[in-house]
């Protein structure tokens, strides 16, 4: 969760650039343990995968307490990795496939809701936020009148952003109701003028959350189970209930610390609802995989909202371009893969999905506190993808 830096790695709902751009770190010493595969590796003693080199590198050399993969080639073929311990404490395994929090990758998911409601003339893209919750955005240089729903869900809205990370590390089980954390962003002045540039920001998706709310009448959470978990069969991915601060099935638990001298300390249950519609969803590696190749494919929108949100703007670091709720990062390889990745404290995840059907998302058990850490995750991701 760091407030100003490039949008993979923004506060707890984070997306983003390219070698700048992922997730999480954290420190332990030593012991790599790999995971078996789900068909047989390729690669020989003599020469070892490069994704597990990779996230064992992570463990290792980056000290993070654990990382996990699950990489899918063009047939569908699944792959599960991990590197270091599930548990500072008692040296636990990491689960194949934990879950985790997957962060700003809610966007993508918030956005695809509103999008689908787009498609049942229910939301109008261009139509101001007024439309939907007249006279909710007000403040010095914001007016809910001139800001419109493509802008929030692209980040180009001008709001100012209401996270506050040291408030929510101080005391991270506290609940907060949307409008609290609406009343923190309206309280500042706007960045800019609607539609003057983009600059990530959660507060774009607060309210996005909230006009789905106002239009189905149904909780946020409901909607995204209901229409996009449920739909395509996420069976490890959930929105959490409010008062909710764990996470269900197997996983590594979660560590923050605030500088890379820091000691760790673990942060596994958190109330996400500060996170909300911009990053509270619990899910696993392959079914972030599974969601992000099904939207895609055409499997959640129809082919005029998928174009909408695949239509992007640059996004600050070299390459990257944001849609609606949807990152555009360029590989090595040639090309480009498409997600968003996120970071809460205790967790961090990254990846996508390439055109032609290639699939990585790679989790680490803590935020990123160095730039070195981030691009060797973003390395990661561009080894899955480039093989």
């Amino acid at each position: 969760m760091h407030a100003g830096v490039s949008p993979r790695f923004r506060p707890t709902l984070s997306r983003g650039g390219r070698r700048k751009a992922l997730l999480a770190v954290t420190m332990l010493t030593g012991a790599v343990m790999t995971t078996g595969a789900l068909f047989p590796p390729a690669a020989s003693a003599a020469r070892p995968d490069p994704v597990q080199k990779s996230l064992n590198a992570l463990v290792v050399d980056d000290q993070i307490p654990s990382a996990s993969a699950s990489v899918a080639d063009r047939e569908g073929r699944t792959r599960h990795y991990t590197a270091g311990v599930g548990d500072l404490k008692t040296g636990a395994k990491v689960p194949k496939d934990g879950q985790v929090r997957a962060a700003s990758n809610t966007k993508a998911f918030t956005a695809v809701v509103a999008l689908q409601l787009v498609a049942e003339k229910k939301i109008a893209l261009d139509a101001p936020v007024d439309t939907y919750l007249p006279g909710l955005l007000r403040g010095e240089g914001i007016d809910g009148r001139h800001i419109t729903i493509r802008q929030l869900l692209q980040h180009t809205s001008g709001l100012p952003e209401y996270l506050d990370k040291r408030a929510v590390l101080k005391d991270p089980q506290r609940y907060y109701e949307p409008r609290e954390l609406l009343d923190s962003a309206l309280a500042q002045k706007a960045h800019f003028s609607p539609g003057a540039k983009w600059e990530y920001n959660n507060t774009n998706y607060l309210v996005a959350g909230l006009i789905i709310q106002k239009v189905t009448g149904r909780p946020l959470g409901e909607e995204i189970n209901r229409r996009i978990v449920d739909r395509i069969g996420l069976r490890h991915t959930y929105f959490p209930t409010p008062g909710d601060m764990t996470i269900r099935e197997p996983h590594s638990k979660g560590y923050h610390r605030d500088t890379a001298d820091s000691p760790w300390r673990e942060v596994t249950e958190l109330d996400p609802s500060w996170g909300w519609a911009a990053g509270a969803v619990i899910t696993t590696n392959n079914d972030l995989n599974r969601f992000y190749t099904a939207l895609l494919g055409g499997r959640l929108l129809p082919p005029a909202q998928l174009a909408q949100m695949r239509t992007t703007v640059p996004a600050g670091a070299p390459g990257v371009r944001y849609g609606l709720g949807l990152t555009s990062t360029p590989l090595p390889c040639g090309g480009v893969y498409w997600g968003h990745g996120g970071t809460i404290p205790g967790y961090a995840t990254l990846g996508g999905v390439t055109e032609d059907g290639r699939a990585v998302n790679i989790a680490l058990t803590a935020m990123p506190t160095d730039t070195a850490t981030e691009q060797h995750a973003q390395a990661a991701v561009e080894t899955a993808l480039c093989r």
